[in-house]
């Protein structure tokens, strides 16, 4: 009798570290695994992808006339544009949000030659908002304000090419491939509630220099302007311009300045943050 209840007790004592282990699970592992942590880097360089080739920068502007491209968001521009008897108008522009650049410019009148007096004129600003991409054969459309007038009147205490105020804009292709038209409609200010018109054309070409033109100013033929210049590309983020203004214009304007063609030369140079 003791010998069987010995034997049995050391079956038991046998089998009880197997009992206390965890059964092996029949069903399949069901729990979700964590996914390894992958740090994209802020950039990737070039050599990697062909998604990160360096593109040209946006040409917010023809000569004088806006066009419906902005900045990226977090982008900046700096426009340095020296025009007659030695002045320098500075720009700076950013892009603030997506689609939305604001901007100031400064004239100088002097800076440059012999002359002694340097003229520092009230700032103005500018602002743009791309709000239609395009689509199929419509225009892209951005609207703005811009106050910078050109060739500053000390006797009227103005601006002879005045300000282009409101403006509204079109871009778009014209079936040749780097020919843009760009065409506006504008309103100075609001004590005269008179509206002019701008016909821009650029024409890039292998992105490497853009031919540019425009029928500015346009409300009578004898006020408009007409505009013709070349911008070269020297990289992708900076180019510089050469342009006449007002080309085949005479005589004088109403405060007795003389008025005619003037040479312009621009250094822009745009980026990101």
């Amino acid at each position: 009798m003791r010998r069987p209840l010995t034997l049995l007790l050391a079956a038991v004592l046998t089998a009880a570290p197997a009992l206390a282990a965890d059964p092996p699970s029949l069903a399949p592992q069901t729990e979700p695994q964590p996914a390894a942590v992958r740090i994209r880097p802020k950039k990737v360089p070039a050599s990697s992808s062909a998604d990160d080739v360096d593109l040209l920068a946006p040409d917010t502007d023809v000569i004088d006339a806006p066009t419906t491209a902005v900045l990226d968001y977090g982008g900046y521009s700096s426009r340095s544009r020296f025009f007659a008897h030695g002045g320098l108008l500075e720009y700076v522009d950013f892009g603030v949000f997506q689609g939305l650049n604001i901007g100031a410019s400064l004239t100088m009148d002097g800076l440059i030659g012999n002359d002694r007096t340097v003229r520092l004129r009230a700032p103005d600003v500018q602002v743009k908002y791309r709000f239609f991409d395009g689509q199929d054969w419509l225009p892209s459309l951005a609207a703005g304000f811009d106050g910078q007038g050109y060739d500053y009147s000390n006797l009227d205490h103005r601006y002879n090419n005045r300000q282009r105020g409101f403006f509204v804009v079109a871009s778009e292709e014209l079936g040749v491939p780097g020919l843009m038209i760009h065409p506006s409609i504008n309103i100075s200010d609001f004590d005269t509630n008179a509206f002019f018109g701008a016909l821009p054309l650029s024409f890039d070409i292998a992105d490497k220099v853009e031919l540019l033109a425009e029928w500015d100013n346009i409300n009578n033929f004898g006020d408009s302007r007409f505009n013709a210049g070349i911008r070269g590309f020297l990289s992708p983020h900076f180019a510089v311009d050469f342009a006449v203004r007002a080309i085949g214009q005479g005589g004088r304007f109403s405060n007795g300045d003389l008025r005619g063609p003037e040479r312009v030369v621009q250094l822009r140079y745009s980026a990101n943050f």
